[in-house]
C-alpha cells in the first residue's frame, strides 16, 4: 500500500494552481492579542487611600447634620434627657411641635420675606457689576489694568470686621441705616472681589478667535460682551449665584450692623432665629427646626444650578 506524500511547494506571486499532490503552507494569519495596562499595586493603594478619606471627610460632615435633622423632630423633654443616636432606636418619639412652634412665631413670616428682600437683589447686584468688570480686565486694553486687577484681588485678604464702623458711619451721613439699601451696598462690597476673581478667570479663558473674529466683523465690546461672553460663562454665573447667595442668606453680622435691631421689621430670618432663645436659654430646642428650615431655600438654589457649579469653579479657578 503506497503513502502519498504531501511535498510544501512554494507557490509564486501570481500562479494560483499548485501542482496537483502539493500542499500549499500559507503563511499564519497575525493573532492579536488586546494588552490591558496592568494597574500597579502602587495606584491600587493610592486609590484605596483617596476613597477611604473621602468617606471619612463625608461621615464627619454628614453625622451633624443627620444629628441635627433627628433631633428637630424630638420633643422638647426627651432632647435634655438623652442623644439623638437613642432616637433611632424603638420605641420611637418624633413630633411636628418644634416645626409649629417657629413657624408659629411673631415676625417668623416676615423675616423670611425680607431675607428673600435682602438675598435676591444682593446677589444680583455684584453679579452685574463683576460681570462688566471681567469682561473689561480681559478683553479691553487700559492703563494699569493689570495693577488694578491685583488690587481688587488683593482686597480679599481684607476682614470683614474690619470694614463695618468705617462703613456705618457712611451710610448713618447718607441715612441709609436701618434700610435694605445700606445691606444690598455692603453685600456688594464684600462680594466683589471674589467675584471679579472668579469671573476674569473664566472669561479671559474663552476662545480669543471668537472674539477676534466678532471684532473684525465690526462688533463692539458692548455687542461681545452680550453676545459672546455673556452666553459662554453661564456655568461661572450659576456658581457666583450660588455663593453669594448662601453667604447673604446665612448672614447675621451685616445685617444687624447695619439695619440694627432698632429696625426690627427689616431684619433677615436669621436675626429672628436668632431671637427664638430668650435671655435665660428658653426655647433652644426650637433652634434645630428653624435651622433645618432656613436651609430649605439654600437647597432649591444649590440643585437648581448645581450641573453648572463644577464647570464654573473649576473653569474660574484654574483657567486663565
Amino acid at each position: 500500500m503506497m503513502r502519498r506524500i504531501l511535498r510544501p511547494v512554494v507557490v509564486a506571486a501570481g500562479d494560483r494552481t499548485p501542482s496537483s499532490g502539493a500542499a500549499v503552507l500559507a503563511p499564519p494569519a497575525p493573532i492579536r492579542v488586546a494588552l490591558r495596562p496592568r494597574r500597579s499595586l502602587r495606584s491600587r493603594r493610592a486609590r484605596l487611600l483617596l476613597h477611604c478619606a473621602v468617606s471619612l471627610i463625608m461621615v464627619v460632615w454628614i453625622v451633624p447634620t443627620i444629628g441635627l435633622l433627628v433631633s428637630s423632630f424630638r420633643p422638647s423633654s426627651e432632647l435634655s434627657r438623652s442623644g439623638w443616636w437613642t432616637a433611632l432606636a424603638p420605641p420611637f418619639h418624633f413630633t411636628m411641635s418644634n416645626y409649629e412652634n417657629v413657624l408659629s412665631q411673631q415676625g417668623m413670616g416676615r423675616a423670611f420675606v425680607n431675607s428673600l428682600f435682602i438675598a435676591i437683589p444682593a446677589t444680583v447686584i455684584p453679579l452685574f457689576v463683576a460681570a462688566f468688570a471681567a469682561y473689561a480686565f480681559s478683553w479691553m486694553e487700559f492703563p494699569g489694568r493689570d495693577l488694578l486687577f491685583v488690587v481688587v484681588v488683593g482686597l480679599l485678604v481684607v476682614p470683614l470686621q474690619t470694614t463695618l464702623i468705617p462703613i456705618l458711619k457712611i451710610f448713618a451721613d447718607w441715612g441709609l441705616t436701618g434700610k435694605f439699601l445700606a445691606v444690598w451696598l455692603a453685600h456688594t462690597g464684600y462680594g466683589l472681589p471674589f467675584a471679579v476673581y472668579l469671573l476674569r478667570n473664566f472669561i479671559g479663558s474663552l476662545p480669543r478667535s471668537v472674539f477676534e473674529s466678532a471684532f473684525i466683523d465690526g462688533a463692539s465690546h458692548v455687542t461681545a460682551f452680550f453676545r459672546l461672553a455673556v452666553p459662554m460663562s453661564v456655568p461661572a454665573f450659576a456658581a457666583l449665584a450660588i455663593f453669594q447667595f448662601l453667604f447673604v442668606w446665612n448672614d447675621l453680622l451685616v445685617a444687624l450692623i447695619y439695619i440694627g435691631l432698632s429696625n426690627s421689621q427689616n431684619l433677615p430670618m436669621t436675626a429672628a432665629i436668632a431671637n427664638l432663645v430668650n435671655s435665660l436659654g428658653g426655647g433652644w430646642y426650637l433652634l434645630s427646626a428653624a435651622a433645618f428650615l432656613s436651609m430649605a431655600l439654600p437647597l432649591v438654589v444649590f440643585f437648581a444650578l448645581q450641573r453648572y457649579f463644577v464647570r464654573g469653579i473649576v473653569g474660574g479657578a484654574v483657567k486663565g
